[in-house]
């Protein structure tokens, strides 16, 4: 009997290496957590920069901790386990001892060996109560690292909501921002469209008794006969007499635009396709369709228009009205165009 006995005692001892090696792979799971968390955190100080990599880093993150959580809750409820298969071992120590004890009231002549084997059983239970203590400590530490864990997240989600909800707002704030500019230069459209009316409207008064002036689309176009010479870019006199009345409209209108409406007068020469010959002065048509536009811009502003209203531009034959090759083609061709738009 009290061999097997002993042999009992030998099957409760051999829990100590098991218990160990969970203390040990505890241990190292701890250690893992930490060393995770404090790269973790290192990263995010580094990734804190650029906004959307730091959303698309802290969602990884956020996967990655939560994993970890489900891995320390594992390791927890394994230590748990053990703690109960402790706890289940005490338990039966007590009931051991208890079961010695009264032995040992029935018969005294196993006494001394009953002592031992109490002292041994007490002895026993003593270090599974430490063990049990230090895992309780154990569990006790996991847990607090499991609130920081979480805790740790929830900051990490509240940034991203944050983030996202300040995304937002911007979004919103471009949006409202681009319809009001569309809103705006609608207005800026139509206030430069009935002031490009208004000025239309007074040309024609004006200059409705020449027939060699036309209006083509939103332009004015003068043949370049009413204007100029053949081969010359100097206004003849009845040229000056109709850019004269040009240029009071020119001014009336500047006195009656607001100034934050950005016009142009832009003045276009125009030549037919015929080559210059025997003349020093232009190399081709190209330089003489520059130089007329050029001369009606100078007189313009010796007249009183602003400089900064008008624009010069010389396009030679390359912008036909008529595509036909023949002398009336040709000649409605040769022209300056005037045209009120935006700069």
């Amino acid at each position: 009997m009290a061999l097997s006995r002993n042999r009992r005692q030998n099957r409760q001892v051999d829990y100590w290496p098991g218990f160990v090696d969970a203390l040990s792979t505890l241990l190292l799971a701890i250690m893992f957590l930490l060393t995770v968390f404090v790269l973790a955190q290192f990263l995010l100080s580094r990734e804190v920069s650029d906004k959307d990599d730091v959303l698309a880093r802290l969602n990884s993150q956020i996967n990655e901790l939560t994993q970890l959580l489900s891995l320390e809750r594992g390791n927890a409820q394994d230590l748990q386990d053990t703690i109960a298969n402790l706890q289940a071992s005490l338990s039966s120590a007590e009931n051991e001892r208890s079961r010695l004890q009264s032995l040992l009231s029935e018969g005294a002549g196993a006494g001394a060996a009953a002592d031992k084997k109490i002292g041994d059983l007490n002895a026993s239970l003593d270090q599974e109560k430490q063990v049990s203590a230090r895992a309780l400590s154990q569990v006790e530490l996991l847990n607090q690292q499991i609130a920081a864990l979480r805790r740790q997240i929830g900051a990490l989600e509240e940034a991203l909501n944050a983030s996202e909800a300040r995304d937002k707002e911007s979004n919103a704030k471009i949006a409202d921002l681009g319809k009001r500019l569309n809103v705006a230069l609608a207005q800026r459209v139509q206030e430069l469209n009935r002031y490009r009316s208004d000025f239309f409207g007074r040309l024609r008064e004006i200059l409705s008794d020449k027939e060699n002036i036309r209006i083509v689309g939103d332009r004015f176009v003068f043949q370049s006969e009413v204007l100029f010479p053949t081969g010359s870019s100097d206004i003849n006199p009845a040229g000056l007499i109709e850019m004269k009345k040009l240029a009071d409209a020119v001014i009336t209108l500047n006195n009656e635009i607001p100034d934050d409406i950005n016009w142009i007068l832009r003045v276009d020469g125009h030549t037919d396709n015929i080559p210059l010959i025997g003349t020093g002065r232009f190399r081709d048509n190209w330089e003489l369709s520059s130089a007329r536009a050029t001369s009606v811009v100078k007189f313009l502003i010796a007249n009183g228009v602003p400089a900064n209203r008008l624009v010069a531009a010389g396009f030679g034959e390359y912008q036909p009205l008529d595509d036909s090759d023949d002398s009336d083609a040709r000649a409605r061709n040769r022209r300056i165009e005037l045209k009120l738009t935006e700069r």
